[in-house]
């Protein structure tokens, strides 16, 4: 395990636990689930931070970069001409090259618009952005997303922020058999550890995940669960699980038993 690092683009990751900075109580509060969750990315939402007014408080002022790597992300954006503005404003502004690619097309379940997902992904690609898309959990989409230039493709569990857990195993085992080119990062709709070793237990390479920490009854016990539980599942899917049977199998061989 010493060696199992998550590599995107022209980076190496030993934690595959990446975490959200919104809906926590207090800053306070978003440091302390940072620190607890073991995590080595960050994401930040561009339009929802204050990235020029350094006379008033920002969010990434509490932020170490020392010890996290901040991943810009597009919440927000309905069209692909909107998250491409978004990306140029946070690689000007020096946050990063990287950007966690979301374009929305329905409001009421945030479900992506995989047709303007798709352009925004080859117009950021081909401006030498590494580009991180939330897509729906659909093998076609993702194989357009990586002739696009995807980095990596990061399929929802669940709608944002519903914490349903995993709503569809088997897509996500067709996903995980039928894409090799690029990770596969778990993003949206976590709620709870057993959620997080789900998905890594089906082979992810990495989860992403906001609401279930941060909304958390303790945000920094659950980061700490949530971590454990990344660490587990990953822990699983290497090992390689026995197969289901329908009936019992002695878990003590009777050969050899006198009777």
């Amino acid at each position: 395990m010493d060696n199992d690092v998550l590599k995107i683009a022209d980076r190496e990751f030993r934690s595959r636990l990446f975490v959200g900075t919104g809906k926590y109580k207090t800053f306070q509060e978003m440091v302390s689930a940072h620190e607890a969750s073991g995590a080595e990315v960050v994401t930040v939402a561009v339009r929802r931070v204050n990235l020029t007014d350094k006379s008033k408080e920002s969010m990434l002022d509490y932020i170490d970069r020392k010890k996290f790597f901040i991943l810009p992300n597009t919440a927000g954006c309905y069209s692909a001409d909107e998250a491409v503005r978004t990306a140029r404003l946070a690689r000007e502004v020096g946050l990063s090259n990287w950007i966690k690619l979301e374009v929305i097309g329905d409001q009421k379940t945030l479900f992506p618009d995989n047709f303007e997902l798709v352009k925004a992904t080859e117009t950021l690609a081909k401006e030498g952005f590494v580009v991180l898309p939330y897509t729906n959990d659909d093998l076609v989409t993702a194989r357009r997303l990586i002739d696009a230039g995807a980095a990596a493709v990061m399929p929802l569990g669940a709608p944002i922020g519903s914490g349903m857990g995993i709503q569809n195993i088997t897509n996500l085992r067709i996903l995980r058999e039928m894409i090799t080119e690029v990770p596969l990062i778990v993003d949206a709709g976590v709620g709870t550890a057993s959620d997080a070793a789900l998905a890594m237990e089906l082979g992810a390479d990495g989860v992403l995940m906001n609401t279930g920490i941060a909304g958390a009854q303790d945000a920094v016990l659950m980061a700490e669960a949530m971590k454990d539980a990344i660490a587990a599942g990953r822990k699983a899917y290497l090992a390689g699980r026995i197969p289901k049977k329908l009936y019992a199998t002695a878990s003590s061989p009777l050969e050899g038993v006198v009777r």
